[in-house]
């Protein structure tokens, strides 16, 4: 059983003392009572007076072999857990802990603190796991019992208490147990997880990915920056221009525009012949800015593309440059341009909305790439050429994410496998 020894002060200001000198009191008043008499103030605020609960060493302590602490024995390194079995005034009149071990310590809070709860209060929130987080039974002191989990990194949970302990912050998850906060994001941290999912798996010279939730901003990648020919993505920008002409109420869907040799005639076009259904010679017909929009969008229209820039961007004019300034890695004229960059033009039309959104999310090409394996809505725009096949997409999950893969001699099926990969995670 622990000894609690305890100081009494048994003298009083308002009944004097009737003594000869300070001396001779000192020598025959009892040991407590000399204790109060030659320790200053600031000795008795800082020595123990009784023994803390789970005392732990707060620096290297020295241990003694006997009470008045002039035999050394041992230093008791920091952060250790004490067992003290006493509590003691020895002949300097200095309080000392007896451990159970048979040695000596300074009871002086200066080297022994006591390891227990501070602060614990109530508390409502949700965080997610990082990944080495281990479980408590209680707010963490040195020895605290770990508890088995099912818990996983990277999951969302929800805490009903906080507590303050030497160690930091601890939340307590109902029916789980208590974890630091060092280990508790606020935020959606999955995006770590997929990072881990692309080095691991598909950490490649022939693949440029860019992943971006776009409620937290953070994002994933492998060789996001690499530089790829990005074919038909490079109508993305196009796309998202037209939109925000739109938006602006500077063009409007039902406005018509006529399809003659000239819109084939300027730099930067591509060649007609390529992919869509609108006929690939000038028909002096009418468009509508909805038709080519859904023609782009939707079929990937070559011809549909250069009417649609060649009267909505002036021939890629100067306002359109100076709108496609915030995406300065998009080389437009060699049609190069990163998977990140790709995932940037993609992000800001999901940023800015609009009836593009749909035209992206019902195309000819919903049975492959990105959207082929994920069973919720899929905005994407697609690039073939040459080795290259790409896809760019928002993918709106509960939390939306844009992910971007470029590919160099892999197929439709890789692509799909990746977007799989990365939807299961974020889902």
């Amino acid at each position: 059983m622990k000894k609690v020894f305890v100081l009494f002060l048994v003298l009083s200001i308002f009944t004097p003392l009737n003594i000869v000198s300070t001396e001779q009191m000192i020598t025959e008043a009892p040991r407590d009572v000399q204790y109060q008499l030659t320790k200053t103030i600031s000795n008795q605020l800082t020595d123990y007076t009784t023994i803390p609960e789970r005392p732990l060493t707060s620096m290297e302590v020295l241990s003694y072999d006997d009470v008045n602490l002039t035999e050394l024995s041992h230093a008791i390194p920091i952060n250790t857990s004490l067992k003290i079995t006493n509590l003691l005034l020895n002949e300097q009149l200095n309080p000392v802990f007896e451990l159970s071990d048979g040695t000596y310590l300074p009871a002086n809070q200066k080297y022994i603190i006591s390891d227990v709860v501070m602060e614990e209060k109530l508390f409502e929130g949700e965080f997610w796991l990082e990944k080495g987080f281990t479980v408590y039974a209680s707010p963490y002191y040195v020895g605290a019992k770990a508890l088995s989990t099912k818990l996983q990194p990277y999951t969302k949970i929800a805490v009903i208490k906080e507590a303050q302990t030497l160690h930091g912050t601890y939340y307590y998850s109902k029916g789980q147990g208590w974890i630091s906060d060092e280990f508790l994001s606020p935020v959606d941290n999955r995006i770590k997880k997929v990072q881990t999912l692309l080095e691991n798996k598909y950490n490649k010279a022939t693949l440029s990915i860019s992943v971006t939730q776009t409620s937290t901003g953070l994002s994933a990648g492998i060789n996001p920056d690499k530089i790829m020919y990005s074919a038909s993505v490079n109508k993305l920008p196009l796309l998202y221009y037209v939109q925000k002409q739109l938006n602006q109420g500077k063009l409007s869907l039902t406005d018509k525009v006529k399809y003659t040799d000239k819109v084939h005639d300027f730099d930067g076009a591509f060649d007609p012949e390529g992919s869509g259904s609108i006929s690939k010679i000038a028909d002096n017909e009418e468009y509508t800015i909805e038709e080519l929009m859904k023609k782009v969008a939707q079929e990937s229209d070559n011809a549909a593309t250069n009417i649609l820039a060649y009267y909505a961007t002036n021939q890629y004019g100067s306002d359109y440059q100076k709108a496609m300034s915030d995406f300065p890695k998009w080389d437009m004229e060699k049609r190069e341009v990163s998977s990140k960059t790709a995932a940037q033009v993609m992000s800001a039309i999901y940023e800015q909305g609009g009836e593009v959104i749909d035209y992206l999310s019902h195309t000819r090409f919903d049975d492959q790439r990105i959207s082929k394996d994920i069973d919720v809505q899929v905005a994407h725009k697609i690039g073939d050429a040459y080795d290259f096949r790409h896809d760019v997409a928002i993918v709106y999950t509960n939390e939306p994410f844009i992910l971007s893969i470029f590919t160099e001699n892999m197929s439709y099926d890789d692509i799909s496998a990746i977007a799989k990969d990365v939807y299961i995670i974020l889902r």
